[in-house]
């Protein structure tokens, strides 16, 4: 029988390689735009976007768990999608449009659907919405870091 934390983990996976629809040029783009001299903490990003993500599904996991298949427990269920795909539509957007503003868009919408999701789920499990915190704190981070970019690239972004 499938479990259903092997279910969240594979929609997790699957949505999170949509973030790898990029093309060659478009990370050369990328590679050239200028970065604030305080963001000396890049190459973990893609750490600290792996731990939020097992994070977020073991937060799902949780809320199934509590009360499988009813109405409210499937409505956070697409709440936890919709979330990811804000997420992982940050890369493929900024870099196909070039524009770093519409990642600190995007950035900000994923805020805004974080703090609604983590009250929502506040009410259900203290501790899945406890799994929701490093997104909350690195969410604004990355967005706010995706402005600076923005700024410091106005004629390539």
């Amino acid at each position: 029988m499938i479990k259903s934390w092997m279910v969240i983990g594979a929609v997790t996976l699957i949505v999170a390689l949509g973030s790898n629809i990029i093309r060659p040029k478009d990370i050369k783009w990328f590679n050239r735009l200028q970065r604030p001299d305080w963001l000396t903490f890049e190459k973990l990003i893609p750490v600290i976007w792996t731990v939020i993500f097992i994070c977020g599904a073991w937060s799902a996991y949780i809320v199934w768990e509590g009360e499988p298949g009813s109405y409210q427990t499937w409505f956070l269920m697409g709440l936890y999608l919709l979330l990811e795909m804000v997420i992982v539509a940050f890369t493929p957007a900024s870099f196909w449009l070039q524009s770093m503003k519409v990642g600190a868009i995007i950035g900000g919408v994923g805020v805004l659907i974080g703090i609604i999701l983590t009250l929502f789920v506040l009410q259900v499990s203290p501790w899945a919405a406890l799994l929701l915190l490093p997104y909350l704190i690195w969410s604004p981070i990355g967005t706010y870091t995706a402005w600076k970019i923005h700024l410091l690239n106005k004629k390539n972004c």
